[in-house]
């Protein structure tokens, strides 16, 4: 048989193919994300949970709520996060890394030692399931920025760490940074949810939250790498619908040192909430809004105090306010947050029951886990679902309803809004 006509429609980018670990084709290994020829239009399934007490929960639960909305997706995609996972490490952070092969893992191993001190780097525990195969080279390493570093960088230790991620993500052919925050991680891949929860041992972990998610892809192609959630740091993203704006989105990251290199909408997502919440210092209700901002309309009927506030939001925020259908579910260690679009395009119910807050495409993902939810509603478009993990830092402090002359100084002030480069 010959391969020719199979390397010559294969992409020459960086994202290479899963299936070649023993050079079978040379150096033109085949495509990591090559698109499809055709698009299937579909939707996807989300869910996320987190027991505002700290208590924990085993991942079986997550496994189940995703087990019943099967039919959300397609096999392409399939993934979780859990905070509060790593107990016995919970400062460091957690690099969960994919591999195309040996020498993708060679250069990013350098890259990790060369910078940070590594104290336990092992590959990930995982069983043989089902329906997984073609598996990339799954790794994890619990470390710490080398402090020399760190000073000769004049970084945060969460900035290096960005850094790190961009860089490994955009100039390491074959290497992929699954998560990287402390105490949590992200176990995501080519599957149906329940069998990548299966996969990765997830019934052995315990977490305060979980997100959760089943992929249908519509625009970009199903692979390891590009499964949900997407992350950075502490944050997590899982999302149902489509982010028309990606393009201005992703441009407009790129001006504060983000490179989106991995091939889907979603990813800009999780670097919004990460510039927002982290480095401008948003409270966490005013970054929804500017992610999903009330039509102009809207505004012009709000009391004046509150509409100088969305346009404040607007005037700053316009490039990083997410357009199209979408349901997003974002995790951090502090809890969860869950947003619909400003239209309300994609389906998302919510549930409480007592110290439990959960969320999900489909009620029945929650009649799964919850077996007397206290109430059971819908929200509405643009308003976010919080959940707060008591005793755990809040790590965005604040309110909607600031005073605008607070809000305009915050969102337009020169640290928040001159493009820092990441070094």
């Amino acid at each position: 048989m010959s391969y020719e006509p199979l390397l010559d429609r294969m992409p020459t980018t960086r994202a290479r193919g899963l299936v070649d670990r023993d050079g079978l084709f040379g150096d033109a290994r085949p495509a990591y994300a090559a698109e499809a020829d055709f698009k299937i239009h579909g939707g996807c399934g989300l869910m996320g949970i987190c027991d505002e007490s700290g208590s924990l929960m085993s991942g079986e639960a997550a496994i189940r709520a995703m087990a019943v909305q099967r039919d959300r997706g397609n096999g392409l995609g399939g993934g979780f996060a859990g905070y509060g996972i790593y107990p016995e490490f919970p400062d460091h952070f957690c690099f969960h890394m994919m591999y195309h092969d040996e020498r993708a893992k060679d250069e990013a191993d350098a890259v990790l030692h060369a910078y940070f001190q590594v104290d336990l780097a092992e590959p990930m525990p995982t069983r043989r399931v089902k329906g997984i195969s073609d598996a990339p080279l799954l790794w994890r390493y619990f470390l710490a920025p080398d402090e020399l570093k760190l000073e000769e960088a004049e970084m945060t230790a969460e900035d290096f760490v960005v850094h790190t991620v961009m860089k490994i993500n955009s100039s390491i052919d074959g290497a992929f940074v699954a998560s990287s925050g402390k105490n949590m991680g992200a176990f995501k891949g080519v599957g149906f949810p329940e069998e990548i929860g299966h996969y990765y041992l997830l019934d052995e972990y315990e977490g305060h939250t979980w997100v959760g998610h089943n992929r249908f892809p519509t625009n970009t192609p199903g692979w390891w790498g590009g499964a949900h959630p997407f992350t950075l740091l502490d944050w997590s993203i899982v999302h149902n619908g489509e982010i028309s704006s990606y393009g201005i989105n992703s441009r407009y990251l790129e001006q504060f040192g983000y490179t989106c290199s991995l091939g889907t909408d979603t990813e800009v997502a999780a670097y919004l909430f990460d510039l927002m919440l982290r480095r401008h210092k948003l409270p966490i209700e005013l970054a929804c809004k500017a992610l999903a901002s009330p039509l102009w309309s809207e505004i012009d009927r709000m009391p004046e105090e509150e509409r100088a506030v969305m346009r404040s939001l607007r005037a700053v925020y316009g490039p990083g306010m997410l357009n199209g259908p979408f349901a997003i579910v974002l995790g951090f260690n502090g809890g969860m947050v869950a947003l619909n679009d400003r239209i309300k395009l994609r389906p998302l119910v919510a549930a409480r029951q007592g110290s439990v807050l959960m969320v999900a495409s489909e009620e029945s993902a929650m009649r799964e886990v919850l077996d007397s939810p206290d109430v059971v509603w819908a929200p509405k478009a643009g308003e976010p679902v919080i959940a707060r993990v008591d005793g755990m830092e809040w790590p965005i402090h604040g309110d909607l309803h600031l005073p605008a002359e607070e809000v305009s100084c915050a969102v337009t002030g020169a640290e928040a809004c001159e493009p820092v480069g990441v070094r």
